[in-house]
């Protein structure tokens, strides 16, 4: 069915009109991400319609957002920020109270969003002057910029307004959420230009296939938000290679390791079946992104190079025969009494739905059984031995990747994550991310395959589109011209 609509495809779209971008995932809705736990498409709207006090650029770097500049002094505690003029959706000014009273809710503990974890240092938030704010921290944190540029700490109203660089001016079930540059908002700019249609952006939301189709149709300029769940749709759409653009993103993909009784209870038998994973072939089907036998990418702000297994250098058959002994040796070490002793080993893998999950069930599977291990396959969210982890950093920190690796992770390791988290000085930080990084790859609570792949369809009229570390594209970043 696919293949007969994209026979249909028809010309060209034209370089005049607004930019249609669709996004691969859920509905997106305007909501303060402090309170729900965005979606790809609901982040995107977010960074379009709010901002934070910083914003990321095409090319993932930090731009000013809220905040026109910024100072740090006090050694790395102390972030001062002066504020741009910028206004509401209904035209009224931004205050720096108001600031402060949103960036206190989003790093209060017990907010639901995703990087307050990240975000303990912050010990005071203040208002300074009606323009200038104060961000005060118990320790050093140089990447704190790039925590404040994430969609997620955009600045939002109760209502869930926010301050562009764009503004909803519809919203519909079918044609999606047509954006204007908050300059656009009345018929004409401050200098009497009227609007013209290429200023704006349509925001849509949709399963895979039919983005794929709509790009091919050229009905829409851009299809964000790919991961490895949609990547074999490429292969049946016949698209142009220069359309197709995939991002060298920063982050894991892999299998965390959620039940740690049974065959996993043993961290020398989660690292013989991490030993076990061909990751040249698992790379194949992910578009070649890079492998990952370890958990951090490179030191990042660790003093220490990246804790590499004992086996990094073995043949894969080598590691196999490893993980069969072990299967073969915990199986006959089980008491002849234990419940279901005369059954062998099965693991549950929750993986995620569509093409690209079952390509990975294929091979993760396969591995599987060849070291002696029943696999289950189950939906990403049930209950699960093994769950797929797929997840772009945030910021460039070994803290992120070792807390994110860590679901969950032995006491040892915990107690070094913690070290880390309190320490005092850069310096301090660092050495203790080292030893943390050794204690997590001593348990084992993380079997790293790849690195994300994240992978975008792009029209030539985007000239301004680049690809990041990040994953993250501005919608006012994307072409020259009013956008």
């Amino acid at each position: 069915m696919l293949m007969l609509l994209l026979a249909t495809g028809c010309d060209r779209r034209a370089d005049d009109g607004p930019v249609d971008v669709e996004v691969i995932g859920g509905p997106a809705t305007l909501v303060d991400a402090s309170r729900h736990l965005p979606g790809p498409a609901s982040r995107v709207l977010a960074g379009a319609v709010a901002q934070g006090l910083v914003s990321f650029d095409a090319a993932g770097q930090i731009e000013p957002g809220i905040a026109e500049r910024w100072t740090v002094i006090d050694n790395g505690t102390s972030y001062i920020f002066r504020l741009r003029d910028a206004h509401w959706q209904d035209g009224r000014p931004v205050t720096a109270g108001q600031v402060v009273a949103a960036l206190r809710h989003q790093v209060a503990q017990g907010s639901r969003n995703p990087l307050t974890p990240f975000l303990s240092a912050v010990e005071e938030i203040v208002e300074m002057t009606p323009e200038v704010i104060e961000v005060r921290l118990s320790r050093p944190r140089p990447d704190l910029l790039k925590l404040f540029a994430q969609p997620e700490l955009a600045i939002m109203t109760v209502q869930g307004s926010g301050s562009g660089p764009y503004r909803p001016v519809t919203a519909r079930a079918r044609q999606g959420v047509l954006l204007r540059l908050a300059r656009d908002v009345t018929a004409t700019d401050d200098d009497g230009v009227k609007t013209v249609p290429s200023d704006d952006v349509r925001l849509r939301v949709d399963r895979p296939a039919i983005a794929i189709l709509r790009f091919v149709r050229h009905q829409v300029d851009l299809v964000g938000g790919g991961t490895i769940a949609d990547w074999p749709l490429l292969t049946a759409a016949g698209l142009a290679p220069a359309t197709i653009r995939i991002d060298p993103a920063a982050g894991l993909f892999g299998l965390a390791i959620e039940n740690r009784e049974g065959f996993l209870g043993d961290a020398a038998n989660r690292d013989a079946l991490s030993a076990a994973m061909d990751r040249q072939a698992l790379s194949t089907i992910a578009g070649g992104v890079p492998l990952a036998a370890q958990v951090l990418p490179e030191s990042l702000d660790s003093a220490a190079a990246p804790a590499m297994p004992a086996w990094i250098d073995d043949p894969i058959d080598v590691r196999r025969a490893l993980a069969r002994s072990r299967v073969a040796a915990w199986l006959a070490a089980r008491p002849a009494t234990a419940a279901g002793s005369d059954a062998g080993v099965t693991l549950r893998l929750a993986l995620p739905a569509g093409p690209g999950g079952t390509v990975l069930w294929g091979q993760l599977a396969a591995t599987l059984l060849a070291v002696g291990i029943t696999p289950v396959r189950v939906a990403i969210d049930a209950p699960a031995d093994l769950r797929l982890v797929d997840a772009v950093a945030p910021y460039d920190s070994a803290r992120w990747y070792l807390a994110t690796a860590c679901r969950p992770c032995g006491a040892d390791a915990q107690a070094r994550l913690e070290e880390a988290r309190a320490a005092p000085s850069v310096t301090a930080r660092a050495e203790a991310l080292a030893r943390a990084d050794q204690a997590v790859a001593a348990d084992v609570p993380f079997i790293p395959l790849l690195r994300p792949l994240r992978w975008s369809l792009v029209a030539l009229r985007l000239n301004q589109w680049q690809g990041n570390a990040r994953a993250w594209h501005p919608l006012n970043h994307l072409r020259d011209g009013p956008i």
